[in-house]
């Protein structure tokens, strides 16, 4: 494997927990949203990487880049609340809350942010091995 595509792949998965990331933010900050309507309500994303198994264990493929496929809607069922009093309140009196687990969100969070922070420390070294590469080739 080269150390270009060391880079190719480190920089895709950061690319990939960027998406990550971002998507968990979303859900953290829509956390404690409501709305009138179930339709209406905010539903938890995710998003989804492609499965590069097959593709990195072959023999002739060394190393796979990070794919991002989509962000999906959570299908975990939204909280529902009986709030007659609430200014959002359907005409039953129920309000609907976003299906975010605040703490799987941080946990997610953590979970990408320390992804992130591997893949920024391999293009880190790759870079450093560039330099030494180049210092030898110039006889230093």
């Amino acid at each position: 494997m080269s150390l270009f595509n060391v880079m190719d792949i480190a920089s895709s998965g950061m690319s990939a927990q960027s998406v990550r990331l971002n998507t968990t933010a979303s859900n953290v900050a829509n956390a404690n949203s409501v709305s009138s309507s179930y339709d209406a309500t905010y539903k938890a994303r995710h998003p989804v990487f492609a499965a590069e198994m097959q593709r990195a264990t072959d023999e002739q493929t060394v190393g796979t880049k990070v794919q991002v496929l989509g962000v999906v809607e959570s299908q975990k069922p939204l909280q529902i609340e009986y709030s007659p009093g609430h200014p959002m309140a359907d005409e039953n009196g129920y309000i609907y809350k976003p299906n975010v687990n605040i703490v799987e969100e941080m946990a997610d969070m953590m979970s990408a942010s320390k992804a992130y922070e591997t893949n920024v420390q391999v293009t880190d070294t790759t870079k450093r091995i560039f330099r030494n590469v180049l210092r030898i080739g110039q006889g230093q």
